[in-house]
């Protein structure tokens, strides 16, 4: 397999911190077995757990207003893979790559999937993209796509997405995630009705190419680029559109796209409840859909989701098989960096949310106690799980100490000297 950091400088960083790690990981060990857990059974299921690194996250992003290049910047997927193979050898936590097409489109698809597996990588749910317009594209989703008044737009959209599977099916991936950017900015200018319906005939024709063991993910978004109304706008549709599409149809779940007071965990819960959860997008925000760094700004809401999530774990619930996937744009930061804090951040609250005693919040609930019921949640997000964590990346022959070692093995300044550096441009996430 390759190997873009050099193994004895992983090596070398963590024989400085071993000894300390097993120290800590003893202490903690014993602090949980007093309260009847075994630290290596939550170790072995972190060590197991897996979030997908979405391919554009490793460039720089920007906002409406501006991009500020950063160096190194990725040229094409084959950079973006490389860098992600970084993410996932120092994290062992993201073993798979979402692409995004047609910004990843690659005139030999079986060569994509050579140098994945070269760099022990595999190929997450694919995404589409219909909110913009590409260099070579006949008609234009300045007006929507997949519920654009146009039929021959809509087909043109309808055409893209069935492309998007047909790579995926080459690369290995098995589901699609469908998030258009449809809306209107003025009162009046579509019919709600209209333009719902249109899109529903849409999407049944994509769904109707799908193969058997894939799945579908439709994501909704409270508002941006449509800012009065949004054909897609919440869980509620989002949940209306897989009841119509079918079985094979599920919610994608973006944590930045909801209203700041909006309870995501119930959401989740409910989608679990109705075998209607398909997966996540996991950033953080903190006034709209800023895609920030995962646990960035509310941690604890983190925790709180994986809460659900592993209560239906522990429960056996039918149907239950989300995917995850970061999702967020780094506009100060190396995005390598901010990759490898957000799988961290989202492994640690897996980690804290074993932790809960099930059966003791049961009982809390059932007794209406609801003080020490939620001291019973914050019992378990209070724990340092730091130690579990930094084993599980040890023994899967990761980095205890991911980002020290990236900066320590001078990869950035690399892969800068081979890249040639991009021209500070205009706004856009990506």
């Amino acid at each position: 397999m390759t190997l873009m950091i050099a193994k004895d400088v992983i090596d070398a960083e963590n024989a400085a911190r071993t000894a300390a790690l097993k120290e800590d990981y003893k202490g903690l060990g014993e602090r949980l077995a007093r309260r009847g857990i075994d630290i290596d059974t939550v170790k072995a299921k972190v060590a197991a757990y897996g979030v997908a690194v979405p391919s554009w996250g490793v460039g720089t992003g920007g906002t409406r207003f501006a991009r500020f290049p950063g160096k190194g910047e990725p040229r094409n997927i084959f950079d973006k893979i490389e860098d992600c193979s970084v993410i996932q050898q120092l994290t062992r936590a993201t073993p798979t790559v979402s692409l995004h097409i047609p910004w990843d489109k690659v005139s030999d698809i079986k060569e994509l999937k050579e140098k994945g597996n070269a760099l022990g990588l595999g190929f997450d749910a694919m995404n589409s993209n219909t909110f913009s317009d590409a260099p070579d594209q006949a008609l234009s989703y300045k007006y929507g796509s997949l519920s654009h008044a146009d039929a021959a737009t809509r087909q043109q959209a309808v055409d893209h997405n069935i492309e998007c599977i047909e790579i995926g099916r080459a690369l290995g991936s098995k589901a699609l995630t469908v998030w258009i950017g449809d809306g209107s900015n003025f009162p009046g200018q579509t019919s709600f009705t209209k333009s719902f319906e249109r899109y529903l005939d849409a999407m049944k024709k994509v769904y109707a190419a799908l193969p058997g063991d894939w799945k579908v993910f439709t994501e909704h978004k409270m508002f941006e680029p449509a800012f009065y109304s949004t054909v897609v706008q919440d869980w509620g549709t989002n949940y209306l559109i897989a009841q119509e599409l079918g079985p094979k149809a599920h919610c994608l779940v973006d944590l930045g796209h909801h209203a700041p007071n909006v309870n995501i965990e119930m959401i989740v819960a409910r989608l679990i409840q109705f075998k209607k959860l398909g997966g996540f997008h996991f950033n953080d925000s903190k006034y709209g859909d800023d895609d920030l760094d995962t646990g960035s700004i509310d941690p604890y809401r983190l925790f709180l989701v994986f809460n659900e999530l592993v209560d239906a774990e522990t429960r056996k619930a039918e149907g239950f098989a989300p995917m995850h996937m970061l999702d967020q744009s780094h506009n100060v930061t190396d995005p390598i960096e901010s990759l490898m804090n957000s799988a961290t951040e989202v492994s640690r609250a897996y980690a804290q949310a074993l932790l809960v005693d099930r059966k003791a919040l049961e009982g809390y609930q059932d007794g209406n106690d609801a003080l020490m019921a939620t001291e019973t949640l914050k019992a378990a997000f209070r724990t340092d799980v730091e130690p579990i964590l930094a084993m599980a990346r040890l023994e899967n022959a990761g980095a205890i100490a991911p980002v020290a070692t990236y900066r320590k093995s001078g990869y950035r300044a690399k892969v800068a000297a081979e890249r040639p550096e991009s021209k500070s441009g205009g706004g856009g996430i990506v």
